[in-house]
């Protein structure tokens, strides 16, 4: 998709600030608004400087114009409503008609100048995080400049400095508006070949965030600190995420920020990676090792950079396991190993849509069909070629198929797994399990009468 497609296409309308004239919007970009959450194809440059342009996981990139040699882009800072998966939408705040913003591209060395347009309620400005600029164009309202007024128009103008990876969030009532979805992505490509940063095939971006909403209704709470119910990547939870789709040989680089309140270990199936570069820049040679999970602490940036050489379906995914699950009830015991046959069915008598959670694990609650909640994702969701995955939040999978085209990122559907290389059931014989024998030496199973147990108490004494 070039820059005309971008601006004529059916899924983009470019529209006009309502609070600014049309004086002052004739010497403005014009902005451009995406109203879906389908992963975009990536933005080619017709102008500037060339790169190799990323993908935004379930996101877009920001075109932009050239002005005398300066490259402008327009944000729109305004209530959006995202679609988190299919049939469950939310109401958030943020950039162009989505959340988060879209990824804004840019060359080292470019002179880069942003259009911020407010239409939200309440006064906002920009950080632009990580960013080497001008103390007032830092975005930290009251300290760098004046917030930005509801209904106005500000400009950020600095040089793209170095290469690397950064976000864009809010630092004006930071609590309310990042809680409500208002961040982005920020690409700056080096101008030449970089001795820490390798060429790839495909490079794709993606935010973590996370939501508390509560089942049944669309915005999320603010004051929220840490049980939040929703994790996502690009405000999308699993099975609304877009799958990761390469070609087999394909060297691939994905760039990962945080912006959640936790940190995140993010493991890839399959293959291992190297953390090539932080928000603070492309990691020299000596820090690298391989990995299959890598920690993203909050505020963080980490890009890893692998060769996709094993063909099939890898899962990818965050391993804290509460959060691959949707709106979970945190305050429900654990019943595991109790029988409630008898008492599920007198209170069906008075309510016949009960249905007990988690007497045999929570793996049935994927196969309920227990009413939910209008606009509410059930906990665990997803089908593979097999049944059910069971996940929800962050969790996507890598898909890599050697007959993949260099450029396309089309799902592939799912890998038909070659004779002799999937798990299956056997039906023979089992052999009689090994056992260790019990040894003079071995530990006693329980300490024996007169067995002597020394306690230290407090201030050093001694109690038998």
């Amino acid at each position: 998709m070039n820059r005309r497609h971008f601006f004529n296409g059916a899924a983009l309308t470019a529209v006009a600030a309502a609070s600014v004239s049309r004086v002052a919007m004739a010497a403005l970009p014009e902005p451009v608004i995406m109203n879906h959450a389908d992963t975009a194809p990536p933005l080619t440059p017709q102008t500037g400087r060339p790169y190799n342009p990323v993908v935004t996981l379930n996101g877009w990139t920001l075109p932009w114009r050239m002005n005398n040699g300066v490259k402008e882009f327009h944000l729109v800072a305004e209530p959006v409503v995202r679609e988190m998966a299919p049939g469950f939408k939310a109401h958030m705040w943020g950039y162009n008609g989505q959340s988060p913003g879209p990824t804004i591209e840019v060359v080292e060395g470019d002179r880069v100048r942003v259009f911020v347009t407010n239409k939200l309620p309440e006064h906002t400005s920009i950080h632009w995080h990580g960013q080497r600029l001008p103390s007032g164009m830092d975005g930290v309202s009251g300290l760098n400049q004046p917030a930005i007024p509801v209904g106005k128009t500000f400009v950020y103008e600095f040089v793209a400095r170095r290469p690397g990876t950064f976000m864009y969030h809010p630092h004006a009532d930071e609590m309310t508006q990042m809680a409500m979805g208002m961040m982005g992505f920020w690409v700056t490509h080096p101008k030449g070949k970089h001795p820490l940063i390798d060429e790839v095939d495909r490079d794709f971006v993606f935010l973590l965030n996370a939501y508390d909403i509560d089942p049944g209704t669309m915005t999320p709470k603010i004051m929220t600190m840490t049980d939040f119910n929703l994790w996502s990547w690009n405000s999308r939870i699993f099975p609304g995420i877009d799958t990761l789709n390469v070609r087999l040989g394909d060297k691939v680089r994905i760039r990962i920020g945080n912006l959640t309140m936790t940190n995140h270990p993010i493991h890839l199936h399959g293959h291992e990676f190297k953390v090539t570069g932080s928000d603070g820049g492309p990691w020299p040679m000596a820090a690298r090792a391989p990995e299959v999970t890598t920690d993203v602490a909050v505020g963080q940036m980490r890009q890893i950079d692998f060769l996709a050489d094993e063909e099939g379906d890898w899962a990818f995914h965050c391993h804290k396991s509460h959060h691959t699950m949707n709106a979970m009830g945190h305050a429900i015991p654990t019943t595991i190993g109790v029988d409630h046959r008898g008492l599920v069915k007198k209170l069906q008598k008075v309510m016949p849509d009960y249905m007990m959670m988690g007497e045999r694990g929570m793996a049935d609650m994927g196969e309920m069909e227990m009413q939910i909640p209008e606009n509410t994702a059930p906990m665990m969701t997803g089908t593979g070629p097999y049944g059910g995955v069971e996940m929800g939040g962050m969790f996507s999978i890598l898909k890599v198929r050697k007959n993949q085209k260099p450029g396309d990122y089309k799902d592939p559907g799912w890998y038909k797994q070659p004779a002799g290389t999937q798990a299956y059931e056997w039906t023979g014989a089992l052999p009689d399990p090994a056992r260790m024998k019990a040894s003079s030496t071995a530990m006693p199973a329980t300490a024996g009468p007169g067995t002597e147990v020394q306690i230290r108490k407090p201030m050093g004494t001694m109690a038998h």
